[in-house]
């Protein structure tokens, strides 16, 4: 009589697993998110596959040269990455659909097979046809760059010992089937079986993966989630419609410092890095115009400046709105109580809508005091002069707390021709110029208002 394979419930949001159906997910707190899968046959035999053959050394007999990474072609790339693609490195991209992901990483396998390298590109979701149509309009055409269309994890396997490349890319891990499983391709068992197999033939042959992953609704990468705890990097493409600059944000890497980003722009012919973010969104910015600020933001290790802008507006309802894009709407509340308790400016019946220009999301407490120069502005109808650039945090009792990373904040805004910068008091004490720009410390909210208007 055949046996019954045994079954479980998994989260098809973060992959947790639960003998029995439940409605909320104990790991991630989302709700009917949970649907039964076959669970993989458990045996006492660990197989070949699975098994690095290791045994334990000194670590100081263990060889590492950081100078050994592999150069993508593309700088931005390079910089996200911590300088380049380490041998046997696990990568994972996310993005929302039509972001260009696959335009950039086949735009990374050609400069790097035009350096006289195989590479290649596994898809489950075009033809072969379909990427050479891509590759022609982009410029991708070089001889060492191997296309192969294929879900079956057995067989992608095969052809990567096969071909032998130098990088191999997996668009997207959600449609790789693995003949173990019944479930079905992208559910929770095959995502997890697929990636493992993959990083594992990449820490035993030294071939770096990228492994495309989709997204879900909230931004997450679909999957489970032990997924970005399994590979090395975490890369999250950003942007959207609206405007043509892409950024890609190194959410995790081993490798490298964390958060940063590279910046591209979305043209006919794929995606151009561009060099000087803080010139490419500062191009449209209005000048004389109130409610209009620059701040100096912090991306991993890159200062980037950005325009803040700020309306208010009388509103006749009891509940005033607070809308804001490209930082967190609750930190936004918080800094208009401060405004109206501490710096006496009655916002308590004005709408105030904010937004960062460009689409740029800001995170750090560094944008604080940006915030609310712009509100003060546009509240009081007076601009801010254009040659100002201003950054710090603000606490609850209208204190101006000091940042991190000064001087590459200041050393930005004097090479981008700015001649004004208002910073924390407690920060670069005895420093009254750096370069031709001005410093101007602030310790009180009210010292800021005295300052810029």
């Amino acid at each position: 009589m055949k046996k019954q394979q045994k079954t479980a419930f998994f989260c098809q949001n973060c992959g947790y697993e639960s003998p029995k159906w439940v409605g909320k997910c104990p790991g991630c707190g989302e709700w009917n998110r949970f649907a039964e899968e076959p669970t993989k046959a458990t045996d006492s035999r660990v197989p070949p596959e699975y098994q690095l053959n290791e045994k334990p050394r000194s670590i100081d007999t263990v060889e590492a040269d950081e100078k050994a990474r592999l150069k993508t072609g593309l700088a931005e790339m390079d910089r996200v990455l911590g300088g380049g693609i380490v041998a046997g490195s696990a990568i994972l991209v996310g993005g929302d659909p039509g972001i260009g992901k696959s335009t950039l990483l086949l735009q990374v396998l050609h400069r790097l097979a035009s350096g006289g390298r195989k590479v290649l590109y596994v898809t489950g979701e075009e033809s072969a046809s379909q990427i050479r149509l891509r590759a022609d309009r982009i410029g991708a055409s070089s001889k060492d760059l191997y296309v192969l269309v294929e879900v079956a994890l057995e067989n992608i396997l095969k052809y990567i010992k096969e071909v032998g490349p130098a990088v191999v890319v997996i668009d997207s891990i959600q449609t790789v089937y693995c003949s173990l499983l019944t479930s079905a391709p992208g559910s929770v068992g095959q995502v997890r079986e697929a990636s493992e197999r993959l990083i594992i033939l990449s820490k035993k042959t030294g071939i770096p993966v990228f492994l495309v992953g989709h997204v879900t609704k909230d931004g997450s990468i679909a999957g489970p989630k032990v997924l970005e705890h399994m590979v090395d990097t975490v890369l999250y493409f950003e942007g959207d419609s609206g405007h043509s600059y892409r950024i890609i944000r190194g959410i995790k890497n081993r490798f490298g410092p964390t958060n940063e980003i590279g910046v591209f722009e979305m043209r006919d012919r794929g995606l151009v890095e561009v060099s000087n973010p803080s010139e490419y969104f500062l191009t449209e910015r209005p000048e004389g115009m109130a409610g209009s600020v620059v701040v100096a933001s912090i991306e991993g290790t890159r200062p980037i400046l950005v325009e803040v802008q700020a309306l208010v507006v009388g509103t006749s309802f009891g509940m005033p709105r607070r809308t804001a894009i490209g930082v967190d709407v609750n930190r936004v509340s918080l800094l208009v109580a401060v405004l109206d308790k501490i710096g006496g400016l009655h916002l308590g019946n004005h709408d105030i809508f904010l937004n960062v220009a460009g689409g740029v999301k800001l995170s750090e407490p560094a944008a604080d005091l940006g915030v609310v120069a712009a509100i003060a502005s546009s509240f009081l109808d007076r601009p801010i002069d254009p040659k100002t650039v201003v950054f710090g945090e603000v606490g609850l009792t209208g204190e101006v707390r000091g940042i991190n990373q000064m001087e590459v904040r200041i050393r930005e805004a004097a090479r981008m021709g700015f001649k004004r910068c208002v910073l924390p008091r407690t920060q670069l004490r005895g420093l009254d110029k750096a370069g031709d720009i001005e410093l101007v410390r602030v310790g009180h909210l009210k010292e800021l208002l005295g300052e810029i208007f």
